[in-house]
This record gives C-alpha cells, sequence and structure tokens, in this order.
C-alpha cells in the first residue's frame, strides 16, 4: 500500500510517500513547498507526484492548519480551501483523510525518540494517561491523546483561539492594548509567530522599553519581523532588551497556557511543546518563565509537579504522525 502523508502549514507544505512495507518512519520521497506560491492542495500534490513519476497511490491522510469539519478544512493563515473528496477524484485515491495538523503531530509523538526531545520536567509519566500537546508556529495549535485500550487516540482543538487570559500586571497591560487593536484578542495573538510583533509593538508603544534605531531600520527592511525578534531576543553580538524581554514574556505566556492545557486534560501523560519557535528558543528556555509559568496554578499547582513537559525538536513530527495515522491507526478507527 502507498500512501502520500502531508502536514499542510500556513507557512510550508511538506509531502512524502509511505509503504505499508516500509512504514511511517521511512519515506521513498519527501518534498518541501512553500505553501504561499501555490493556490491549492492539489497544485502542490500533483508537482510532487510528478516530479517522483508517483502512480497507483492507495490513500493520503493530510495534517492542515485549520480546523476540519467532516470531509473539509480551511487553512487558517492560508487561503486554500481543502476537500477531501476532490482530492480523491483528481488523483483516484481510495481513501482520503484530513485531519489538524495537531492532531498529527500528537500522533507523531509515538515514534519520537530520546534525541528528538529536549524535557524541560522529567516528572513520573502515566503510561495510559492523557496527553496533551501545545505548538507555537505561524499560528498557536493544540490537542490532546486518549489511551482507548489499545493505543493512543489523538483529538483535535481549537484552544489557541480561545481568549487571552493574563496571569500578572504586565499581561494586563498587554491585553488592554490589543484590545483596542482586535475585536478577539486569542492566545494566537499573543503567543504564535503572528503574536510575537504584537508583544514588541505593545513594549516599544507604551514605553516599557525603548526600541533601538539600528534595529527599528532592520526591522523596517525584513520582511519576516518575527525571525527577526527571535534572533536578537537570543543574545549575542546583535541582541536587545526589547526583543529579549518580547522573547521572555512571549515564554511566560507559553508556559501559562500550556499548564491550563495540562489541567483541562489532567495530562498525566506528558505535556509535548512542540512548533518552530519554541525549538529555537532551547538555549534559553531553562532559564525563562516558562516552568515557572506552567507550574503557577494557584491552589492546584501541586497537581501539574508530576506531569512530564518535553520540548519537540523533530520538524517533521507532524509529517511522521500523518504518515502513522494512515499507516497504524486509520483503519482501526470507525470509517
Amino acid at each position: 500500500m502507498k500512501l502520500i502523508a502531508g502536514d499542510i502549514g500556513g507557512t510550508k507544505t511538506i509531502l512524502a510517500l509511505f509503504t505499508s512495507e516500509d512504514g511511517p518512519e521511512k519515506p521513498l520521497y519527501e518534498d518541501t513547498r512553500p505553501s504561499g506560491s501555490y493556490g491549492s492542495l492539489e497544485a502542490v500534490v500533483r508537482e510532487f507526484t510528478d516530479r517522483y513519476g508517483i502512480t497507483d497511490v492507495d490513500r493520503a491522510v493530510f495534517g492542515v492548519a485549520g480546523p476540519v469539519m467532516g470531509e473539509r478544512a480551511r487553512i487558517t493563515n492560508l487561503s486554500w480551501e481543502i476537500d477531501a473528496s476532490r482530492l480523491r477524484k483528481e488523483f483516484g485515491l481510495r481513501r482520503v483523510k484530513l485531519i489538524n495538523d495537531l492532531q498529527a503531530v500528537a500522533y507523531g509523538i509515538a515514534l519520537l525518540r530520546d534525541e528528538d526531545l529536549f524535557t524541560l520536567n522529567r516528572g513520573v509519566a502515566d503510561s495510559t494517561g492523557p496527553k496533551a500537546v501545545i505548538a507555537a508556529g505561524t499560528g498557536l495549535g493544540e490537542a490532546y491523546l486518549t489511551w482507548d485500550g489499545r493505543h493512543y487516540i489523538a483529538h483535535a482543538s481549537e484552544g489557541g483561539h480561545t481568549e487571552f487570559g493574563p496571569s500578572n500586571a504586565l499581561e494586563l497591560e498587554l491585553l488592554k492594548y490589543l484590545m483596542e487593536r482586535f475585536d478577539h484578542v486569542s492566545y494566537e495573538r499573543v503567543c504564535s509567530g503572528t503574536g510575537i510583533p504584537n508583544i514588541y509593538s505593545f513594549l516599544k508603544d507604551t514605553g516599557i522599553h525603548d526600541e533601538p534605531g539600528w534595529f527599528a531600520e532592520r526591522l523596517a527592511r525584513e520582511p519576516d519581523t518575527t525571525a527577526l525578534i527571535v534572533s536578537a531576543g537570543l543574545g549575542g553580538e546583535e541582541s536587545c532588551e526589547i526583543c529579549r524581554q518580547t522573547v521572555r514574556m512571549f515564554l511566560s505566556i507559553l508556559g501559562a497556557e500550556a499548564g491550563n492545557l495540562a489541567l483541562n486534560f489532567l495530562a498525566a501523560g506528558g505535556v509535548y511543546v512542540g512548533g518552530g519557535i519554541p525549538s529555537r528558543l532551547i538555549s534559553i528556555i531553562d532559564e525563562s518563565p516558562f516552568m515557572e509559568s506552567f507550574f503557577r496554578k494557584g491552589r492546584l499547582s501541586h497537581v501539574l509537579t508530576p506531569f512530564p513537559v518535553h520540548l519537540i525538536l523533530n520538524p517533521r513530527t507532524g509529517l511522521l504522525g500523518a504518515a502513522f495515522f494512515g499507516l497504524e491507526i486509520m483503519d482501526t478507527l470507525s470509517p
């Protein structure tokens, strides 16, 4: 059996071909394309299959960065509308399944090795306890897993779009600032690639931190302001204080929301933090407010103490999870 698996995001689309013989960890072909350069998922898949001469594919599974409603999905940070029935017809596939991208990441956890994880809290994992996943990339995604007696089943969530809840006076001022600019201030507005510039603007516009002239000039020339802010926030020769504080505030909010997720699902099986931004911040995350914010839950702080917390380092986790679902899990579930 041949399977096309995909990790479909607002920034990039990763496609790969897998077989049941080789399993979900050994793709025959793999390709990454900029999502914004294509008008549809069909266009990317067609280019992928044509490039490698791929034929006789039985099924496809796509992890998509947006809510999946039945056989359709819309990418939150992209104009694509994805229709599973349309994909089946165009490529002659027997089965096509759309799952949320964080569901795919959640399924991919089963394939991660020790070197794919950076442990923030070792804890003691419940071998069949619920697991929680939060990922900060272009947007903010959340998902969770539950044990069904045979394997873990991943469940989608759009928790990243719930209302941002400040946990200290500075974050309260941030909320007030953003409420004047957006009709709905979600966690994604502050805790994602699109949210980091919002934190930076808050610190600058309110006068809490000065913006260096040299950095303002660089920002004006740089199309990816988030990457520039994060890079300067990591330190080194071109560091600046406002960027450092932006990154620390981001990590504090991410830690608080990871703790919220852990409480919501009593994630005794572990909490997994993914996405391209947290993995870039591995060198400073231990000294950041992340874990302090994670544990700061008042009377129930002690509940979180034994929960393992891991940072996902493998950027292909979503792709591997989509393949794992298509080869190992999909046929065990109801159609």
